[in-house]
């Protein structure tokens, strides 16, 4: 069993990162008598397998093992929002992936279209309130394009379900997140897709 500083330090991220992980169960933690958290070994090395996570190979159970995850395609996320500040926490709260995890920014949603058009990402992470075409608009373009049909979409936005409805409503496989929310929260989000994808 490890500390959370040592499954922090084992994948090489914050120790804050790795308890947003525990507490969105991507990591399983049990309590010790005093309240402190211990992470099972085995399962820091299946993320740090899973993701690419983790500096030295060598601390692996083989050195292959690390060979493949290095040899995997990074995800490719691309981030529809126009407020810079807001982007610049992602790439902070997303630096932990490494080179898991591609990023790509969008501030409107027709150049969101336009980048779609020239390479789909694996997740579409949206603002639905943006300048000039908005998020709503974008998602029903891409829904009668098709460009939709397997594309992981997440929409942050504070509109409940009827106001949603009123605006002509979301895809069905798009994932709702409330907003405001923060980047580190996204990034929680990005693990588990993360994980799924690795894992198929």
């Amino acid at each position: 069993m490890l500390t959370t500083r040592e499954a922090a330090q084992r994948l090489g991220v914050s120790l804050r990162t790795v308890q947003l992980w525990v507490e969105a169960d991507i990591l399983p933690a049990a309590r010790t008598p005093g309240g402190h958290r211990r992470i099972p070994y085995n399962a820091v090395e299946a993320l740090a397998l899973s993701t690419g996570l983790g500096g030295d190979p060598s601390t692996m159970r083989g050195r292959r093992d690390g060979e493949m995850a290095a040899r995997s395609r990074p995800m490719d996320v691309l981030i529809v929002a126009d407020d810079p500040q807001w982007q610049a926490q992602c790439d902070q709260a997303l630096a932990p992936f490494g080179s898991a995890v591609t990023l790509r920014y969008a501030e409107t949603g027709y150049l969101a279209l336009l980048q779609i058009g020239q390479k789909v990402p694996d997740l579409l992470i949206t603002h639905l309130e943006l300048p000039g075409m908005d998020g709503m608009a974008m998602l029903h373009t891409l829904e009668r394009a098709e460009s939709i049909s397997g594309l992981r979409v997440l929409v942050m936005t504070p509109l409940d379900d009827h106001e949603l409805a009123r605006r002509g409503g979301l895809p069905p496989s798009v994932e709702r997140m409330p907003w405001p929310a923060s980047a580190e929260a996204v990034a929680v989000r990005v693990g588990r897709w993360l994980l799924g994808q690795r894992v198929s």
